[in-house]
């Protein structure tokens, strides 16, 4: 390729890597929002069996059409992934074929046929089944996620993780499935994982009631949703927390080079800082204008006050990843993390107080955090796939071995740019029509609530005239 008669050179490793990335992370904000979501249809589903009370049906009716639109736009984006792994990505697909390819047909065995059965019912038979079976369809489906995001993460964990395979003749053998499932990354990804999904899921629940009660429409979905929400916050911001440590440990063991990235640190010592702030500055080896706590670091990786940790200079150069995208992406991982305890603390005293549901302020922080969910997993997984490089399976293949030897960088850019256009156009409308679902609002509901849709209060109103369902 030329430019001004001089010769761009277009690195096809480094292009396939952008495109699957570009691919992988729209397509994942999708999984990671219905996932949580079908739970919480289950649990509507279940409560309104159990107590008849109509806030519980107009909730599912009301994100059923959500969950379908956002599930389609999922499927439709995770399907271009598995035609990269042959154009793109053909050398690690023949190296690693005998792993990630059963793997992921048990995704499809087991988990989108389980969905795609039952999903016809949860969309289409609430009248035309007993409520019992439309439960069942709901419960399901979200089984059906969960074992989707199972299957996942086993093969993306033994690409970090590698066990149970040996690499014989070039091409990695099973030894033992069990191992390679239950590989030593897998309980903690996993757990981190959906409990990001269904935080993110509780943000968009309690972004959206928050929305509608600063609006005054639809105040017992309104508030109905976003207790239900808060609660599930509550309880998942600080397990989250814990149970990032854990993997964050598991990570230190197994990946100690990653850990380095993530913390800043490039040279080993004892008593290791935690740096809050700095600018990774590779060349030099050192992060310029770092701010940082002293000893927390080792506190918190290695449980000693003293305790020693690896700094980057203990690997090769070749062997390191790309230390900023790591660093920053670990940063807002965890801030956001601490926004979400946050928000969560704030909801329990405004509770306490008789609060929660007329507080203007509160609830226009909850409608601005409706993102935040979805940008934790984004970069939690920029730390994660970012900081494995440069292997694609940990220790065994690098990425630069993985690229199909046939495929230039024209070729990777032209469809890369025809990925970006086709996503922007289809998925933006999507995007546009989930918005009309979230304006529309939940269908009337019969009798005296049936003009709920128009506004009933101003903002600075207090709520005590609704009636206290929800």
């Amino acid at each position: 390729m030329t430019k001004g008669g001089l010769a761009v050179e277009l690195d096809p490793v480094l292009l396939a890597r952008i495109q699957f990335a570009f691919v992988v992370s729209f397509h994942i904000l999708f999984p990671s929002f219905t996932i949580g979501l079908a739970a919480y249809l289950a649990v509507l589903e279940g409560l309104w069996l159990r107590t008849g009370r109509e806030v519980y049906q107009r909730l599912s009716r009301f994100w059923v059409k959500i969950f379908a639109v956002s599930f389609g736009m999922g499927v439709v984006s995770g399907i271009v992934m598995s035609y990269q792994f042959g154009t793109n990505w053909s050398e690690f697909s023949a190296v690693a074929g005998n792993v990630i390819g059963p793997l992921m047909g048990y995704e499809v065995v087991t988990a989108f046929f389980m969905e795609a059965t039952f999903l016809g019912i949860l969309l289409f038979g609430r009248n035309r089944v007993p409520p019992f079976l439309y439960f069942l369809a709901a419960c399901v489906v979200a089984v059906g996620t969960l074992f989707s995001a199972f299957w996942i993460l086993a093969a993306n964990s033994w690409m970090h993780t590698p066990d149970g395979t040996v690499l014989r003749d070039g091409v990695f053998r099973i030894e033992s499935w069990a191992q390679a499932v239950f590989n030593p990354s897998f309980p903690y990804r996993l757990a981190h994982m959906v409990t990001a999904t269904f935080l993110t899921t509780a943000f968009v629940v309690a972004s959206v009631s928050a929305w509608y009660l600063r609006t005054g429409r639809f105040p017992r979905v309104g508030r109905k949703g976003l207790s239900m929400a808060m609660w599930l916050i509550c309880i998942l911001a600080p397990a989250q927390i814990f149970i990032g440590d854990l993997h964050g440990l598991n990570t230190l063991e197994h990946q100690p080079v990653k850990v380095a990235a993530m913390e800043g640190h490039w040279e080993t010592h004892r008593g290791a800082p935690m740096v809050l702030f700095g600018i990774p500055d590779p060349a030099n080896e050192t992060n310029r204008y770092e701010v940082a706590i002293p000893n927390l670091a080792s506190l918190i990786l290695t449980h000693q006050w003293d305790g020693e940790v690896k700094g980057l200079t203990a690997w090769p150069e070749d062997e390191r990843p790309p230390v900023a995208p790591v660093f920053w992406s670990f940063r807002v991982m965890v801030a956001i993390g601490v926004l979400m305890l946050a928000v969560g603390a704030i909801s329990l005293w405004l509770r306490w107080r008789g609060r929660l549901y007329d507080t203007p302020w509160f609830l226009r922080l909850v409608q601005y955090c409706m993102p935040v969910g979805f940008v934790a997993i984004l970069a939690g997984w920029f730390t994660t796939e970012i900081g494995r490089q440069p292997w694609v399976v940990y220790g065994l293949m690098r990425t630069g071995n993985a690229v199909s030897p046939a495929i230039g960088g024209v070729e990777v850019l032209v469809s890369l740019i025809a990925f970006v256009a086709a996503y922007a156009f289809i998925f933006g409308f999507g995007i546009y029509y989930l918005v009309k679902l979230v304006r529309k609002g939940p269908d009337p509901a019969p009798g005296p609530d049936v003009s709920e849709g128009t506004p009933m209060r101003p903002l600075s109103m207090p709520v005590d005239t609704i009636d206290a369902e929800g």
